[in-house]
């Protein structure tokens, strides 16, 4: 099998995990609160990825001044995709540029996982693998809690099953940027755009995410389990298959 084809199926892989929990949203209409949970658990997800798996790998090959430098980077991206949402949605009872974000902030996990699994698969096939079956299960939440917050709004059904049908193309889109691009860079530059990804992930999830996760108010017990559970699963995951 030629290596693209299967990097594109590894990658799949993690997008399966994202639409398993947005048809889980879709099919049993959960209430907010229940959302708001679930999005806890999305963040929980995303803070371990950053804390736990990009940050310790990309602080091994990038100098921390750097670091800071492609930060920034992404946390400009960020803005500027929240901007270019908020302007997209010319009309009032239409700016549900808070529900987009969340969106933003999935599809940079979801992007990240692509890229690993490129770069990895660069290095062995099985660690390529074992980067996308270790995102698999972690996605369902998140696919879950956007899916469903997008819900919420006024938006088509229509709509939001092509939006969760549309993550799969940036992820493929990524995966063969790592294969290709990433793959025969100097472990520099690769990591230097994976701190990018940091910047919007990080960013997209401590100005949106969590907010919206609160909006409904769901209760503190409950929100603090699916965070930490979120946490701790993404951890184990990155060290046991990773």
């Amino acid at each position: 099998m030629p290596d693209a084809l299967q990097v594109m199926l590894y990658a799949m892989l993690p997008v399966a995990g994202h639409l398993c929990g947005a048809a889980l949203a879709l099919s049993t209409r959960p209430a907010r609160w229940i959302a708001g949970a679930a999005l806890h658990g999305s963040a929980g997800i995303a803070i371990a990825l950053v804390s736990m798996d990009l940050v310790p790998r990309i602080g091994e090959h990038v100098p921390v001044w750097q670091m800071v430098i492609y930060f920034f980077i992404g946390a400009i991206v960020s803005v500027a995709l929240a901007y270019g949402i908020n302007q997209m949605q010319k009309k009032p009872q239409q700016k549900n540029t808070g529900a987009w974000m969340v969106y933003a902030a999935i599809g940079a996990d979801l992007i990240s996982d692509g890229m690993m699994t490129g770069a990895g698969f660069a290095v062995t096939a099985q660690l390529g693998f074992l980067l996308s079956a270790a995102q698999a299960v972690a996605n369902i939440p998140g696919g879950f809690a956007a899916t469903a917050n997008l819900s919420f709004t006024k938006m088509k059904r229509s709509r939001i099953i092509l939006a969760a049908l549309g993550m799969a193309i940036p992820v493929l889109l990524s995966a063969l940027a790592g294969l290709w691009l990433l793959g025969d860079a100097s472990e520099l530059v690769k990591h230097a755009v994976l701190m990018i990804v940091v910047g919007l992930l990080l960013l997209a999830t401590i100005e949106d995410m969590i907010p919206e996760g609160d909006a409904p108010h769901p209760p503190r017990w409950l929100s603090t389990i699916a965070f930490t559970a979120g946490f701790i699963g993404l951890s184990l995951s990155a060290h046991y298959l990773g």
